[in-house]
């Protein structure tokens, strides 16, 4: 397998071992229904012996996705009914999602727009992505557009310089947001040509901020640090966002070991977010209790800067809302600390 070819299909997946002959009828209905792609980069850090590897798990199709559960939804986070025009979501009074394309370097098996993405008759014409930029134009209240997809990081460095040399033009604009699997999934991709892309114009009032999708310390790769190294040397802040996915980092130990990787990287761990009602995707989905029990034991182990939010994405587009652990009781004005232990604080 050559460094930049992508697995897309059953017989190309098992020709590589990360599939058995058994698994393949199933795995070529799942392609019919929703994208596939593993590039090189990922496909090197799966353990074909294992059929548990959580690296495997969240890119290799399975049977599992065939069955979808009655609470599940095609569109989980209200998208299609937050878009006012093509390629834009707007959901919060001061920020909108831009999607300008919805292709991916790998198509996650939990990916909550898993019904829409691989599309790659959705790229955004020059006219929509005028019509996209004249919406946020025309709205003085919005702060800071999110750039999403699919993964933005698809689009050569040429056109990311010339959204961003765009975007900073709209002078009510505070902040920009990619946010991107390249790092992880593709890391050979983030050139230093795209990461000086990424940079607003210096006479711009705008930052630029990257938000990496990593979900397993393992898919911080040698190459996978050496991307986010280049981003951050290029001046452009790192946050994280991690989906708790159970066989995939629904341990505290995994989490403990892929927020201090972060933090080492100098990305800052932003999101963990509980799974979205995707279809196909309920073998993914741990309790919320059960994620609010791993949020407190991080909280007695990581420092600050390493802790990430706990966030459900409320279904039909109301918003992302904390989940986590709380500490406070205030019918008996007490504070619980770390390891569980209460303890009296008065309430003025």
């Amino acid at each position: 397998m050559s460094r930049r070819s992508t697995l897309r299909r059953a017989a190309e997946l098992a020709a590589a071992g990360l599939i058995s002959p058994a698994e393949m009828p199933a795995v070529e209905r799942v392609e019919k229904v929703y994208a596939v792609a593993v590039t090189a980069a990922v496909a090197s850090l799966i353990d074909p012996a294992d059929p548990d590897d959580p690296i495997r798990r969240q890119y290799v199709p399975s049977a599992a996705e065939l069955v979808t559960a009655p609470e599940e939804l095609n569109d989980p986070i209200g998208d299609l009914a937050h878009s006012p025009v093509k390629g834009i979501v707007h959901r919060y009074p001061d920020r909108v999602l831009l999607t300008p394309l919805l292709v991916c370097p790998v198509y996650c098996r939990f990916c909550f727009r898993r019904a829409r993405v691989g599309d790659a008759d959705a790229t955004l014409s020059e006219a929509e992505l005028e019509a996209a930029l004249a919406y946020v134009a025309g709205r003085p209240e919005l702060r800071e557009v999110v750039i999403t997809g699919g993964d933005p990081l698809m689009l050569p460095p040429r056109r990311i310089e010339d959204l961003v040399r765009r975007l900073a033009a709209i002078p009510h604009l505070e902040l920009v947001r990619f946010h991107s699997r390249v790092p992880v999934a593709d890391p050979e991709r983030v050139s230093p040509a795209l990461a000086a892309a990424l940079r607003p114009p210096e006479s711009a009032d705008l930052a630029v901020w990257l938000a990496v999708h990593v979900n397993h310390p393992r898919e911080l790769s040698t190459l996978a640090r050496a991307a986010l190294a280049r981003l951050a040397d290029a001046g452009i802040p790192l946050l994280s966002q991690t989906v708790l996915l159970k066989g995939v980092n629904d341990r505290v130990e995994v989490l403990d070991a892929l927020m201090r990787a972060l933090v080492r990287n100098r990305v800052r761990p932003y999101y963990l977010h509980h799974p979205d009602l995707a279809p196909g995707t309920s073998h993914f989905r741990t309790s919320i209790a059960e994620g609010r029990a791993l949020m407190r034991a991080l909280r007695g182990r990581l420092s600050g800067i390493a802790q990430p939010t706990y966030v459900l994405d409320i279904p039909g587009g109301a918003g992302k809302v904390p989940v986590g652990p709380d500490y406070w009781d205030e019918a008996g004005a007490c504070v619980t600390d770390p390891a569980g232990m209460g303890h009296p604080y008065r309430r003025d």
